[in-house]
């Protein structure tokens, strides 16, 4: 939903009922995660996706009789029959699609949804997708409290705790409970939706390489810091598309930052100097962070992990680092380089193969590991 909020900010303001369709659960090749969304007007203006276009059409009829009627829906789309008009998925996946209306009424906590979002306080929204009664109730969780009921203390309770762990790790996903919130019971289904601050990615050394990892760390909705001991290289005039550009040792700025290192953060570490990148890989190793990758030939490779042997690192610590920083991509110039290293980042997080798709079997979309 994060994607249509700029949208049905003014929507909800005007006062009008919208609909949000919203992907709570995908099954084999889907191509879109859950969290996924769609948002109609009061008018028939359609914002966002929830599957790149093979199944837009149905869901925008079935927003506009959300609109009408006030009552949510939920929707399974698979795979089209041979019938060419048939609605379906032609990936060969399965999605389930929630369709809800909102308003002041139905929705009364959505601008401290959206200023928690914008701020960038963690928040989800919990919301039954299956139930006996109450399909569409909703509750709002995180560390500011919580508001609304999915229409039980003991299922309130049970959500809110489970809230928690979500957020910590970014994930969206459905989760099922008794209908006063038993565990290893099916008769409620929850989509709790989290909103965490966009991952961290942390940009050492003030090279021209860096300046377009850090575009490119944008573009991937990363929160990007650039991080130099030498103020005359690191500026906001060569490093325009970073959120911060920092002016200190790395490995003391890093320090200074753990609190922000979690699993979803990024380190990358483009020094290739040992006064540099030592001590900041002796750090960074030690970390949670989800990927650490260090930029520099085999010669550099090699002459780095026989320093940070010395200065104590085990096998499996070293192990963490992803050095040279990249996949084999054929890439010179800043920006290939900066391809490179996405992709190895992305690959990282998703524990995929790196491979050719040509070359591999099975599904394209594949289970997505938020951390």
């Amino acid at each position: 939903m994060r994607d249509v909020l700029p949208h049905v900010r003014q929507w909800y303001a005007d006062g009008a009922r919208f609909a949000i369709a919203t992907v709570i659960d995908t099954f084999r090749s889907a191509p879109r995660r859950p969290g996924a969304a769609m948002a109609v007007s009061a008018d028939g203006v359609a914002v966002g996706s929830v599957s790149g276009g093979c199944v837009e059409a149905d869901v925008y009829e079935v927003a506009r009789e959300v609109i009408r009627t006030g009552v949510p829906a939920v929707r399974r789309y698979g795979v089209s029959d041979e019938d060419m008009f048939a609605i379906g998925l032609t990936c060969g996946g399965i999605i389930e699609v929630l369709v809800e209306p909102v308003d002041r009424m139905t929705f009364a906590d959505f601008e401290a949804v959206t200023a928690a979002v914008d701020s960038g306080r963690p928040v989800a929204v919990a919301t039954v997708v299956r139930a006996a009664g109450g399909l569409g109730r909703r509750l709002v969780a995180g560390p500011d409290g919580v508001a609304g009921s999915l229409g039980d203390p003991g299922l309130d309770a049970a959500v809110v705790e489970d809230v928690a762990g979500l957020l910590d790790s970014g994930a969206t996903a459905i989760r099922e409970y008794g209908a006063q919130g038993e565990c290893r019971r099916t008769e409620v289904a929850v989509f709790v939706q989290s909103f965490t601050p966009p991952p961290r990615m942390f940009v050492f050394g003030a090279i021209d390489f860096a300046a377009a990892v850090a575009r490119v760390g944008k573009f991937l909705g990363y929160h990007v810091t650039v991080c130099d001991a030498r103020g005359v290289f690191a500026t906001r005039a060569r490093f325009p598309e970073a959120d911060e550009v920092v002016v200190d040792w790395p490995h003391r700025f890093l320090a200074g930052a753990l609190a922000t290192v979690d699993r979803r953060t990024a380190l990358c570490v483009l020094t290739h100097d040992p006064k540099f990148d030592v001590p900041l890989l002796e750090l960074a190793l030690r970390t949670d962070a989800g990927y650490i990758g260090a930029m520099g030939s085999r010669r550099t490779h090699h002459d780095r992990l026989s320093r940070l042997r010395a200065a104590g690192l085990t096998e499996a610590e070293l192990a963490r680092m992803s050095s040279p920083t990249g996949l084999d991509l054929g890439a010179r110039t800043p920006e290939e380089t900066a391809i490179s290293i996405a992709a190895e980042i992305i690959a990282t997080r998703a524990a995929a193969s790196a491979r050719p798709l040509s070359t591999t079997t099975g599904r394209i979309h594949g289970d997505y590991a938020p951390a």
